[in-house]
């Protein structure tokens, strides 16, 4: 078969071939990226406002902020309640499963916080270690 016979598919046919080969990795990789680990902890202490969760976890643009709030809506993890009022108002919390999501990775978050000057002596060590 030639590379031009070979089919195009969109980012959109991708994900779905992802999602049906590890289903599981991929909400890993939901739960456990950059900015999903953030909103989850966030919204733990309680519901926020989109501008309100922003300035919370701070240097977030609004792309990834939103980018991350669907993705994590999509698995079930968080909830969007928008009130029909002028101007918009819309609140994001935690479902069940997200606030399961949210204690695991709050443990894992407190475990960096307890154990953080154990890496750092890690980190000169073998720093120093590659320097000779």
């Amino acid at each position: 078969m030639a590379v031009s016979d070979v089919p195009v598919r969109s980012g959109e046919d991708r994900r779905g071939e992802r999602e049906a080969l590890c289903p599981h990795r991929l909400v890993l990789e939901h739960v456990t990226s950059r900015w999903g680990v953030l909103v989850l902890i966030r919204l733990q202490e309680r519901p926020h406002r989109f501008s309100e969760l922003r300035r919370a976890i701070g240097r977030v643009s609004e792309k990834m902020l939103t980018q991350t709030l669907q993705t994590l809506e999509r698995d079930g993890l968080v909830h969007r309640d928008a009130k029909p009022v002028i101007p918009p108002r819309v609140d994001y919390s935690l479902t069940d499963l997200g606030r399961e999501a949210a204690e695991q990775v709050s443990a894992l978050a407190l475990w960096t916080e307890r154990r953080m000057d154990d890496v750092l002596t890690a980190r000169k060590a073998y720093d120093e270690a590659r320097t000779l």
